[in-house]
């Protein structure tokens, strides 16, 4: 089976994911505001290391006490903003992250990043403190809608116990595997990111749950 038809046994299985959800709603989009691009930025750092349920909580408190923008996130005292992203785990050290990337913004506005070439405006991300490749990634896929698959530990996962992998396979290595065996495509790599996770969620989990698996057949003997 190849990476096409693993994807297309994922989306008939799971169907469309939704991601990246706004406001607590899946709903596909075909354009999005400034503000929502704000948003899935934001939600990007939170996302570090916890889940998406607790990111939603704390963008919920931002929300609410109306920190959800540049201005306000730069204005407010970074005990407060860690007080209201605590949901999300490491809330000390992420709230100085949104602060620089608050100040990032400032100095490189959004319609300037959505302008720019997608390995400029990725290499310019990696430059800040707290942006990695999956966070870079994340945002350059869903918020400025440029193709760059963005690769997770669900990803490595489930892709090196299909075997097309090794497990200790390196960012940018496995990144190459996937995009030269499916189309360049915004829409496909948001879709298929959004279920090898849910996938892995539900299945591929750290100890695998294969008896019900779509995709046991492939990768029984690489566990």
């Amino acid at each position: 089976m190849t990476l096409v038809q693993i994807y297309q046994t994922l989306l008939k299985e799971y169907g469309s994911q939704g991601w990246w959800p706004i406001n607590n709603d899946y709903k596909k989009r075909n354009s999005l505001t400034n503000e929502e691009k704000f948003e899935i930025i934001i939600g990007a750092i939170l996302t570090q290391n916890t889940s998406w349920k607790q990111v939603e909580k704390a963008l919920n408190e931002l929300r609410k006490n109306n920190c959800l923008s540049i201005k306000a996130i730069l204005k407010t005292k970074k005990k407060t903003l860690a007080a209201y992203i605590k949901s999300s785990g490491y809330n000390n050290q992420k709230a100085e992250r949104l602060k620089i990337v608050a100040a990032f913004l400032l100095k490189h506005p959004l319609d300037e990043l959505q302008a720019m070439e997608t390995e400029k405006a990725r290499k310019l991300l990696l430059s800040v403190k707290g942006i990695g490749p999956e966070t870079a990634d994340s945002i350059i896929l869903y918020a400025f809608s440029k193709p760059s698959f963005v690769i997770d530990a669900y990803t490595r996962r489930i892709i090196s116990r299909i075997g097309l992998c090794q497990k200790d396979v390196t960012y940018e290595e496995l990144q190459e595997i996937i995009t030269q065996n499916i189309s360049v495509d915004v829409s496909l790599y948001n879709e298929y990111h959004a279920l090898l996770v849910e996938h892995a969620k539900r299945y591929c989990q750290t100890k695998p749950i294969c008896e019900k698996c779509i995709l046991r057949t492939l990768c029984e003997k690489n566990i």
